[in-house]
């Protein structure tokens, strides 16, 4: 009878070891660096003028180090600039080798952006000021949508907008070399479309992209809280948070209608659930589509699509008041 009950004790223990096994595999892999394959023949960028006189779908400008950046994204390239007051023609193509990219960050020395529909990382270094492309991560999820870097870390975080995969980067100090870290997932985001994350200290909050927000632990992505939101808004592009609100840009209703598309803030996260919200988008003239906020020299930057002639625009907020809207490109 001992025996018997030693040998269910022994196969309960081994049947939930295999079971918590196969939950941090599910969540953090891999427990090593991985590295890509370095391109053999580094590819320049930067060079050759931009040929397109308006953008299709931009999604991002930013400002890394003393360079800009403008990601075309329906023009399949990533534009760069010393400068964000010239014209379109005047900036030059980083990379026409992505198909629907969405974002760039840097950290100063190497260059993330994603490659969307090709499910790829390329990772670009700059060079006696010459931009080259060293190194690509292939099938990095389902669509991946937006990368960040976090300065707090060291890390670059890149999100699989498909699965609910956050993959995570590192360069190794005095390297060039990027390697692929880990990945963590948050399993109920799996098939649902996230467009963007806000890493916030010790937080990462995910925009809606099943009915919530989602505020996950940063180290793990365990899911501190959730915020419920109306179907009208829950095709959710990115969440900002902007002295005392959270900025948020919406691009459909839950069933892809883009006629839902607009910017909203609220003060409290918790208000959007009865519609307790302040609809911003006409200070933009509206619509159109908004999607990324970004920051940089001193001002607030939202790229936008659907309106002709007002793709690009730049913004200041003092005491939660919007002025200084200026519409770029």
């Amino acid at each position: 009878m001992k025996k018997k009950i030693l040998s269910l004790t022994l196969i309960l223990f081994l049947f939930l070891a295999g079971a918590a096994v196969l939950i941090l595999q599910k969540t953090a892999r891999p427990a090593y660096l991985a590295w890509s394959v370095s391109l053999e023949a580094p590819v320049e960028g930067g060079v050759v003028k931009n040929v397109q006189p308006s953008l299709s779908v931009p999604t991002q400008i930013s400002k890394i180090g003393a360079d800009y950046f403008l990601v075309d994204c329906y023009h399949n390239q990533i534009l760069t600039s010393p400068s964000p007051d010239l014209p379109l023609t005047e900036w030059t193509v980083l990379t026409d080798q992505i198909n629907r990219g969405h974002t760039i960050a840097g950290d100063g020395s190497v260059f993330l952006a994603d490659d969307t529909d090709n499910n790829r990382i390329l990772v670009f270094e700059k060079k006696d000021g010459r931009f080259f492309m060293t190194q690509t991560f292939e099938n990095i999820g389902i669509r991946p949508h937006y990368v960040v870097y976090d300065e707090s870390t060291g890390r670059f975080y890149a999100l699989s907008s498909m699965t609910g995969e956050l993959y995570i980067f590192v360069r190794p100090e005095n390297g060039s070399r990027v390697a692929l870290e880990k990945v963590l997932s948050v399993p109920e985001l799996s098939g649902a479309y996230v467009r963007s994350f806000t890493i916030d200290g010790n937080d990462i909050y995910f925009v809606s992209g099943n009915g919530s927000i989602l505020r996950a632990r940063k180290r793990d992505l365990k899911i501190m809280e959730r915020w419920p939101v109306p179907d009208q808004i829950a095709g959710m592009i990115q969440l900002t948070r902007i002295q005392d609100y959270f900025y948020i840009t919406v691009s459909t209703d839950l069933l892809g209608n883009q006629d839902a598309a607009t910017i909203l803030r609220v003060s409290d996260l918790s208000q959007l659930a009865t519609g307790q919200w302040e609809d911003i988008y006409d200070n933009f003239i509206g619509g159109g589509t908004p999607y990324y906020i970004s920051s940089f020299d001193g001002h607030y930057y939202l790229t936008e699509h659907r309106l002709p002639g007002h793709s690009v625009w730049q913004f200041d907020v003092e005491d939660n008041r919007l002025t200084n809207i200026l519409s770029l490109y």
